[in-house]
């Protein structure tokens, strides 16, 4: 199969969460993607475990389940890049790659001469992307920045857990680290982008990602709403802040999501609930209206919805057009059928593991599929391969470097 980005080569600085998705990302679509990593150690999620894959034989390997969501198809390569002679290898590695990823510290790399500046030196044309917590430049250029912490700086916090006034209320992180993963995705269409125009023009440039910039732009609607009404939005629970109803709803026997995106759907959602007179009330007759009255429409939805059962109230929504759904655990998304049509979960065969199980690329292209039949490396899995490959070292020389530890 072509792999539509088999002709590109990535040079992979990067660790935890937001680098290596955009890396993953880029080696699913075809790249060839070099990791490096510290030897002896590697990538710190390596270590955040339980859970680890398992052995044929049950027992935990060294392979960190959260390190295995990120780093497929990928190859490994331990380098010591504190030093000289390290330095001097992914040097000459740069000379081989069409993108360099990192997320060090402003200024870190700056010290061992693999800033961009020091590398666009030896190769022009090269596509380099910096992903930190606040950007190059600016009063926090210099701070350490978290997923978790830029969640709360950056606004999403204010915005996610229950009401203020409902029990349970109050500021809530998402389930995963989406301003990492975000970062990671935005960082992918911006090294697809420079390609592109390095492909054009010949030219080279220098990316500047920023958790904290990416939080404040997925923030989409809402800091819309902010930036239009001078009024900062609250927290919501499950509910909408511009459409009703757009929520949870408990069932006779567990909960519900609806999804009224227009009055035409909440007219059959209530129709089919038994209160066709919620329908013709003129103070719910539109979603500006719903919205408005929120307060006395909820309360008799709610009544409304607890006297089914939630796949009875599946199958009549969806017989009538309405968004609705169930809210899944985790094992109940692997074990819906079309989760399981769609091929979403991937076994990969792996040196220690045997088998690992992974979760798909979610692209789909007919020409070029993006897929990967490489799981996630070992540490150094791939050391003397690539410096063979790239370089040309001797098998004596690999032996050498590993006898000093430098790779």
């Amino acid at each position: 199969m072509p792999k539509a980005l088999g002709h590109i080569r990535v040079l992979d600085l990067s660790r935890v969460l937001a680098g290596p998705w955009c890396s993953q990302n880029l080696a699913d679509l075809g790249a060839d993607v070099i990791k490096i990593e510290r030897p002896g150690a590697g990538d710190d999620t390596r270590a955040w475990g339980p859970p680890y894959a398992k052995d044929a034989q049950g027992n935990d390997t060294l392979e960190a389940a959260y390190y295995l969501s990120a780093n497929r198809g990928k190859r490994s390569l331990t380098v010591d890049i504190a030093s000289s002679e390290g330095q001097a290898l992914l040097r000459e590695l740069v000379l081989h790659c069409d993108v360099v990823l990192e997320n060090f510290k402003v200024g870190h790399l700056k010290r061992y001469g693999l800033d961009y500046a020091s590398l666009k030196a030896i190769r022009p044309d090269l596509v380099y992307c910096s992903i930190t917590g606040f950007g190059q430049d600016g009063p926090y250029a210099h701070r350490a920045g978290y997923d978790f912490l830029i969640q709360g700086m950056g606004g999403l916090m204010s915005v996610t857990g229950e009401r203020d006034d409902l029990p349970g209320g109050g500021p809530q992180k998402a389930g995963v680290a989406l301003t990492d993963l975000m970062t990671g995705m935005y960082a992918t269409v911006a090294v697809l982008a420079a390609l592109t125009h390095r492909d054009r023009t010949g030219e080279g440039q220098h990316i500047d990602m920023a958790l904290l910039d990416t939080q404040v732009a997925m923030l989409a609607n809402v800091g819309s709403n902010y930036l239009n009404s001078g009024k900062p939005p609250k927290r919501w629970g499950n509910a909408h802040a511009n459409i009703v109803p757009y929520q949870t709803f408990a069932c006779a026997d567990g909960h519900l999501i609806v999804a009224t995106g227009n009055d035409g759907q909440y007219q059959k959602f209530v129709e089919a609930g038994g209160r066709p007179d919620l329908a013709g009330d003129p103070r719910f007759a539109t979603n500006p209206l719903r919205v408005h009255n929120r307060e006395l429409l909820v309360p008799l939805l709610s009544e409304m919805v607890k006297l089914k059962k939630r796949d009875e109230w599946i199958a009549l929504l969806e017989e009538k057009g309405v968004p609705c759904g169930p809210i899944n655990d985790v094992g109940e998304v692997f074990a819906n059928e079309q989760v399981q049509a769609r091929a979403m979960a991937i076994d990969l065969p792996h040196p220690s593991a045997g088998q690992v199980k992974l979760v798909r690329n979610p692209i789909r292209m007919s020409a070029t599929p993006a897929t990967s039949g490489m799981a996630p490396p070992l540490l150094g899995q791939h050391t003397t391969e690539v410096l063979r490959e790239m370089l040309g070292r001797s098998e004596e020389e690999i032996a050498a470097l590993r006898e000093r530890g430098i790779v």
